[in-house]
């Protein structure tokens, strides 16, 4: 009964940055949890026992770090499924899309459309066997320009580094151990980490840009608007 209350909180406690953030950042880390995983490593031609972990997938802006939409999912999830998700609820949320930037791992044509879709131009990383000549007109283009214009392209796409950033700041100032036992509360916790770390934004922004975040109101402004 708690999750979902604790996704409203993050969401409500971006809102004060809608009229700060335009440019937006995706990707996934992990965070450990309390037993241990064995796996195989090909690699070194053993076992390997290590730390279990949980996932958090998160859409951040690139400026001021405000995490607007989350998920939390077990360890081996992959990242592609969850762009939509984040970039949709992003935009319910009330935040208007200027760049979206993220790693190959989330290169689709799915993707690409459905940034463009929201009026928002995609800075997605192509993997190595990336082509043209798709029936996909968005990927055309923008692998086109990123055949052309590497370099302008890269100064776009590397605004993806500040959602390192922020899994950086989640985990120094709130650990990246989750300590809860069940599935539930090791994703609960994870969330409320989220929401630790939006509230230090928020307070920052404050600050920062002038940002007056009247919560009990209702009501957000901006010196800068």
């Amino acid at each position: 009964m708690l999750t979902p209350y604790l996704h409203q909180l993050i969401r409500e406690s971006s809102q004060p940055l809608k009229a700060v953030e335009s440019d937006f950042a995706v990707d996934s880390s992990g965070f450990r949890v309390k037993g241990f995983v064995r796996w195989f490593n090909t690699k070194y031609g053993k076992d390997v026992e290590n730390h279990d972990w949980l996932k958090v997938h998160l859409m951040c802006g690139v400026k001021t770090n405000i995490v607007t939409s989350v998920e939390v999912t077990e360890r081996h999830a992959n990242d592609n499924p969850y762009f939509k998700p984040l970039v949709n609820k992003t935009v319910e949320s009330g935040f208007r899309l200027r760049e979206v930037s993220a790693d190959s791992a989330y290169s689709s044509r799915a993707n690409l459309r459905l940034v463009k879709k929201h009026e928002a131009t995609p800075y997605i990383d192509f993997k190595e066997n990336s082509v043209g000549g798709s029936k996909c007109e968005t990927w055309n283009s923008l692998f086109h320009f990123y055949s052309l214009h590497r370099e302008e392209f890269h100064q776009h796409y590397h605004k993806r580094s500040n959602v390192e950033s922020t899994f950086w700041m989640i985990k120094s100032k709130f650990g990246e151990q989750i300590r809860s036992k069940t599935a539930t509360a090791q994703k609960n916790e994870a969330l409320l980490k989220v929401l630790c770390h939006n509230i230090c934004c928020v307070i920052q922004s404050m600050y920062e840009f002038g940002i007056d975040a009247d919560f009990m109101g209702g009501q957000w402004s901006s010196a800068t608007t």
